[in-house]
């Protein structure tokens, strides 16, 4: 059989116990969100449909909700034309446990799929409409944090973001110029509130869409391209939630193909778009997922908190952030992905079999992060960490790569492991310079952009925009080499822009130089480092 709408209907499908079917009538869902949309979603890529979508799915099922949402691909069409269409929409969620068992779910919440793109004239005007109407509660987005960057690193604005302020609304290229477009088209008609939604992973999402769309509107008041009480109907009608979400959605698993076609699929094959994501009619999953959401919306929502989605204050929504972020699941992560990488793993799974690696994450995790642990009130620490060693880390279903999280870490290191260095540094009872773990894991980091492993050999490093000045600073290092560490480490330990402290300040700059000295001495160095101090 197809994977379309005509399915649902199969007496094939609806025979099969191992997939569960949507609940709802679906054209009459259909009908009701065309006619009154209130949910439009910018981003429908794996976690949309994992997990957002299948949220709303679950009101439709219960009948707490009428209304589906309406997914819109940001710069391109493939995966509408490829993924979406040909599917009637419809996405299967297979949910991947640690037992090795999959459960199977059609999610039949998104209703239309659109691309925005001011040339394609039927998509743009649908948009535009969907955007006007007044019952329009929520646009979210799912769109990575480079989605709402308008400026380069050196602070000028991209060029097509640079082209948008100086042409205005009516001809944008950029993606948040679209944004602020639309929302221009939602204030002519009406000035109604809508709520913007950030779902992507990074700090203070909500905030960070604000700025972009504000600034974008600024320089067109400034030049008149719009008018002046635009900015205040962003700031006084239009609200901008931060929110917090964690769910694994690696891409499509062979496994997990193999396994649908031997349910009757004829057409679970990938697509792979030009940009190398892979995509297909399936997205697979782990089970364990949080949404936690500042609850200020301008227009009503939906009832998620019947999903599990949480709604909260934003202190609280920074409290979960920066629980999971700086204590509970990424410095547990990186610390994997950088000890991955020198001793030759592929997966995260395999590397929490391994007792030494375990013992390592559960080190900084219990015995050094959860001493200064954020606790947020709506989660506990101690659950949420336990979960990430014990249940999500060990998943064999899940292929999620060293490799991987490995990328983009001198970005990501100051936040994982300053935070809890400078929570020591303020502590009257903790001192910094008893930290053992977290140092032997900048260590690591130091000892991997060599890119020779623990045996000797190179190996590829992840991509990352420091890479090659690190690389400069550290110069052409052997195993068994002699070298003066503080000479050579100095200018990275003490950059307080990439760790958010001065390490040497911390007291623990020396001690990271001396597990570095120990790992570099000779062949299966990091092992023996890493059991010297993990007895």
């Amino acid at each position: 059989m197809y994977f379309n709408e005509e399915c649902l209907t199969s007496q094939e499908l609806i025979n099969k116990t191992n997939i569960k079917l949507p609940l709802f009538d679906r054209e009459q869902v259909k009908e009701n969100t065309k006619k009154n949309p209130k949910w439009i979603h910018f981003g429908p890529g794996n976690i949309f449909r994992a997990f957002i979508a299948n949220l709303q799915q679950s009101l439709l099922d219960r009948g707490e909700d009428d209304c589906g949402i309406i997914a819109v691909a940001p710069n391109n069409s493939e995966i509408i034309d490829k993924i979406y269409r040909p599917h009637d929409n419809l996405s299967l969620l297979v949910t991947m446990n640690a037992d090795g068992s999959n459960e199977k779910k059609i999610i039949a919440s998104v209703t239309e799929s659109l691309t925005c793109d001011m040339q394609n004239k039927v998509d743009w005007e649908r948009i535009e409409s969907i955007c006007i109407a007044g019952s329009l509660q929520i646009m979210s987005f799912t769109i990575t944090e480079k989605g709402y960057k308008l400026k380069k690193e050196n602070g000028e604005y991209l060029e097509s973001v640079k082209q948008d302020l100086q042409m205005g609304p009516n001809q944008v290229k950029s993606f948040m110029g679209k944004i602020t477009s639309l929302l221009y088209k939602r204030y002519l008609n009406g000035a109604k509130s809508v709520s913007l939604v950030s779902m992507d992973n990074c700090s203070h999402n909500g905030d960070v869409l604000h700025d972009s769309i504000v600034d974008i509107a600024r320089n067109w008041t400034e030049r008149n391209l719009v008018n002046k009480e635009f900015n205040q109907y962003l700031e006084e009608n239009i609200t901008y939630p931060c929110t917090m979400i964690d769910k694994i959605t690696p891409h499509p698993s062979e496994k997990v193909q193999e396994e649908l076609i031997q349910d009757g699929f004829n057409d679970m094959d990938f697509v792979i778009s030009d940009r190398g994501s892979k995509y297909a009619p399936f997205v697979n999953a782990e089970k364990t997922e949080y949404l936690v959401i500042e609850d200020i919306f301008a227009n009503g929502r939906p009832i998620l908190e019947k999903a599990g989605v949480i709604f909260t204050d934003r202190v609280t929504v920074d409290k979960v952030e920066k629980m999971k972020v700086c204590t509970c699941l990424n410095p547990l992560h990186t610390a994997l992905a950088i000890f991955g990488c020198l001793l030759g793993y592929t997966s995260i799974a395999s590397e929490m079999n391994s007792p030494l690696l375990r013992k390592l994450v559960e080190k900084i995790g219990y015995d050094e992060g959860m001493k200064v642990v954020t606790n947020p009130g709506v989660l506990s620490p101690r659950d949420f960490i336990e979960k990430c060693i014990n249940e999500r880390f060990p998943n064999p279903a899940i292929p999620d790569t060293p490799q991987r999280i490995a990328c983009d870490t001198s970005q990501k290191i100051g936040i994982r492991f300053g935070e809890t260095i400078k929570a020591y540094m303020e502590s009257d009872i903790l001192k910094a310079k008893d930290l053992v773990y977290i140092p032997l894991t900048i260590a690591g980091w130091c000892r991997y952009l060599l890119g020779i492993d623990d045996k000797g050999n190179k190996f590829s490093i992840s991509p990352d925009p420091l890479l090659e000045i690190l690389q400069s600073k550290l110069g052409k290092i052997n195993l068994g080499d002699k070298i003066n560490a503080h000479s050579i480490l100095k200018d990275i330990l003490s950059d307080s822009k990439i760790f958010g402290v001065n390490l040497y300040d911390a007291g623990i700059g020396e001690k990271i130089e001396k597990y570095f000295l120990e790992m570099i001495s000779q062949r299966n160095g990091v092992v023996i480092t890493l059991n010297k101090y993990l007895k």
